[in-house]
């Protein structure tokens, strides 16, 4: 795949992962019979793993990534504590927000 392929994918899992964890909670307040399922967090941290994995054997920005790299790392612990401590930690919001960050910068700096 191409790297601009990678960063759209990228791109759309975090948004749609900053949707999902923003919306899901006031969804919770509505009596509706859902509950919350961390394994929906654990996919978006696989396919965004597996993205920026991707992505970063390409790059030679090694700011960008770290930026990567600690977002992801953000995601983790929030996605981890969650599934063995079940305590929502509110690092997966800042994890998300820097990697579209850091996939829009990437997807800016590609040679058109």
């Amino acid at each position: 795949m191409k790297s601009k392929i990678l960063d759209a994918v990228g791109i759309s899992a975090a948004v749609l992962c900053l949707i999902h964890c923003i919306v899901f909670p006031l969804l919770m307040i509505i009596p509706l019979g859902i509950s919350h399922n961390p394994y929906i967090d654990l996919a978006f941290l696989i396919i965004g793993a597996v993205v920026v994995y991707r992505v970063t054997q390409n790059i030679t920005s090694n700011w960008l990534k770290l930026l990567f790299w600690a977002s992801i790392s953000l995601i983790s612990i929030s996605v981890l504590a969650d599934l063995i401590f079940e305590i929502h930690i509110p690092l997966i919001y800042a994890g998300a927000a820097g990697l579209i960050t850091g996939h829009i910068i990437n997807f800016k700096n590609h040679k058109h």
